[in-house]
């Protein structure tokens, strides 16, 4: 049985402890956040058996096997290490941290301490993302030339919440950019240019974003994001012989369809239970039954070299979290 801990009592905290209800040999036991009232109502609310009025309570509990950390993302570096100190496995929502240093200390902290560190980029191990990934890899659309992916939400959002607050790191980039920029990056690798624009808030974040990455072998992934339309939420995969299609919520499909060059289209299904969540919940539970230091689907080197990327369109687009 792995024993979980969550850190945080937002959205994405409880639908994580809704999907791990649905990975064998999980249980959740403990969870963590800045009040007791928020801790115990969350308890409540998802059947948890002890909740703590603080981060370190939490990390201090010895009979947790591994924390999913689900904090805005600029309390991401502090709430990691507060775990990681106490020698605890983590989980850490995506974004990483708001920049490429913070995430290079956490990793090297991990590293340092023997302990388990994973980016919660849980598109990377939902089974039909692997499963475009294979067949790219097979060849059964030739040679990749073009990635293109959108991720847009209509708004409006008032400035104080966190999508566009600048002090919790908002903007559409961190948010929801990151995960066309990771798919990107699964299927390209790291880009050999890049080239980026932005239109920001009041608050000097960005809100509506648009993203070129250019490689040497002649490929190009075109990537928007924004906070100010409902876009498709589509991707497309493209190559010399064919195309994949994954529709909207790309990042958590339920089918992909496999255009072959001179064949009909083939729909690719699977099983999406619950929200999605709990594909990375069961990869972190297979690494440390494995007594894995990190996962092979979301790898530390994956996690900075986007995180490299992110840092490098925020300085072409003129976001700072400084």
């Amino acid at each position: 049985m792995t024993r979980w801990g969550i850190l945080s009592t937002g959205q994405i905290a409880a639908r994580f402890a809704e999907d791990l209800r649905l990975v064998p040999g999980a249980e959740l036991v403990a969870v963590g956040s800045r009040t007791a009232e928020s801790a115990q109502r969350f308890a409540a609310r998802h059947g948890v058996p002890r909740a703590y009025a603080s981060w370190a309570e939490l990390a201090a509990d010895d009979e947790l096997d591994v924390v999913y950390v689900a904090t805005p993302h600029a309390a991401h570096h502090q709430a990691a290490s507060t775990c990681l100190a106490a020698g605890r496995a983590v989980l850490l929502e995506k974004p990483f941290t708001l920049d490429l240093a913070t995430s290079v200390e956490l990793v090297d902290t991990a590293r340092a301490a023997g302990v388990f560190l994973m980016e919660a980029m849980w598109m990377r191990t939902n089974p039909l993302i692997r499963r475009v990934c294979e067949l790219v890899a097979d060849g059964a659309i030739g040679t990749v030339t073009n990635v293109r992916a959108d991720f847009g939400l209509a708004g409006p959002f008032p400035p104080e919440h966190r999508l566009r607050a600048r002090t919790l790191g908002g903007g559409a980039l961190l948010d929801l950019g990151v995960y066309p920029v990771s798919l990107a990056h699964l299927l390209l690798g790291v880009p050999d240019h890049v080239r980026s624009w932005a239109k920001l808030s009041p608050e000097r974040v960005d809100e509506n974003t648009g993203i070129v990455l250019g490689y040497d072998s002649g490929a190009v992934a075109t990537l928007t994001c924004g906070l100010v339309g409902a876009t498709p939420v589509t991707a497309a995969v493209t190559g010399t012989a064919g195309r994949i299609d994954l529709p909207e919520l790309f990042f958590r499909p339920g089918s992909v369809t496999l255009h072959r060059a001179g064949a009909e289209p083939e729909t690719i299904t699977g099983e999406l239970v619950g929200g999605g969540y709990q594909y990375e919940a069961a990869e972190v539970q297979r690494c440390l039954a494995e007594g894995l230091l990190e996962s092979p689907l979301v790898p530390h080197a994956a996690t900075l070299e986007v995180m490299a990327l992110l840092d490098g369109i925020r300085a072409q687009i003129g976001v700072s979290y400084a």
